[in-house]
């Protein structure tokens, strides 16, 4: 009779189990099963996701059969309110299991997020290394390259600057390509303009004016570019009236958007082989990614 409010998941004289509740009581009985395999092992038994899949509906499908066998007045009504205070206290008696859940989620995640990036890195391949207005350090032969997106107010672009440094010392077969990606201002902008033209005008001088900027104190704005400019030989005011051209806003807007293309939001950022890269990961980082290049033509070997 209508109006007299939601009726209970099974009742008598009702058809067997619909497959919600089947649902349901599946949770609790698959959440209660791992506990008890997992008091007889050392380490969790790891399942790919279509073993996960198979155990799921076979189990569900399990059930479904069982119930259909049973009349509706042996099978104990389970509703929300009974099934809420069940898993809450299995959880309790528990919580690691939500720590297991959040671990396996985040691998299947960066999984997927490394996937999409090897898509997204196969369609802009000209772009990252072709594109005539970025800068290119050390050999610019060299057997594996490594991209960074970098901005010169970005305070963890600074200190991963001293690792590029180290690697291009180290490395004569490296090549290695800058992309200015100002982001965290307008100083940054225009501290990136003056960084265009330098390297178009004096390609040479590069790494020592781009050395100067992030090793000296306060926000870098184009003034101070242009201090940095003057301080390896350049023109400063020649410098700065190339800076405004549309073609340098060129060179930073293919920046924009290749990084949108590839998903990367922040400095610094770097591309290496079939990887993204995001954050200052460290010096030990990109070597080992460098050297799996070398070794297998992937930034992770199969071992």
């Amino acid at each position: 009779m209508s109006g007299s409010g939601p009726t209970s998941v099974l009742q008598k004289g009702a058809s067997p189990m619909n497959r919600t509740t089947l649902a349901l009581m599946f949770v609790v009985a698959l959440l209660t099963g791992a506990v008890a395999t997992l008091a007889f092992r050392d380490e969790p038994e790891v399942l790919d996701d279509s073993a996960v899949r198979e155990i799921v509906a076979r189990m569900l499908d399990e059930r479904a059969e069982a119930a259909e066998t049973l009349g509706s007045e042996q099978v104990a009504l389970i509703d929300q309110d009974t099934l809420n205070p069940m898993i809450e206290n299995f959880l309790m008696e528990d919580p690691k299991i939500l720590q297991r859940v959040s671990s396996a989620l985040q691998v299947q995640l960066r999984a997927e997020e490394a996937a999409q990036a090897r898509v997204a890195l196969a369609s802009f391949q000209q772009e990252i290394y072709d594109d005539p207005g970025h800068v290119v350090l050390g050999n610019p032969n060299g057997d594996v390259t490594l991209v960074e997106f970098f901005d010169y107010n970005c305070g963890f672009c600074r200190q991963a600057m001293p690792d590029m440094v180290r690697l291009l010392e180290e490395d004569p077969n490296l090549r290695i390509i800058l992309k200015e990606f100002p982001v965290l201002s307008n100083d940054s902008v225009a501290a990136a303009r003056i960084s265009v033209v330098v390297n178009n005008v004096a390609p040479e001088l590069y790494q020592q004016f781009h050395e100067l900027l992030f090793t000296g104190r306060g926000q870098v704005t184009g003034e101070a570019a242009l201090n940095a400019a003057r301080e390896v030989g350049l023109n400063p005011v020649s410098i700065g009236l190339d800076a405004r051209s549309e073609a340098v806003t060129s060179v930073i807007q293919r920046s924009y958007v290749l990084a949108e293309g590839l998903g990367i939001t922040g400095t610094p950022s770097y591309i290496i082989g079939d990887e993204i890269l995001p954050g200052a990961v460290g010096y030990e980082a990109l070597k080992s990614r460098i050297d799996s290049m070398r070794e297998c033509g992937s930034t992770v070997c199969d071992i």
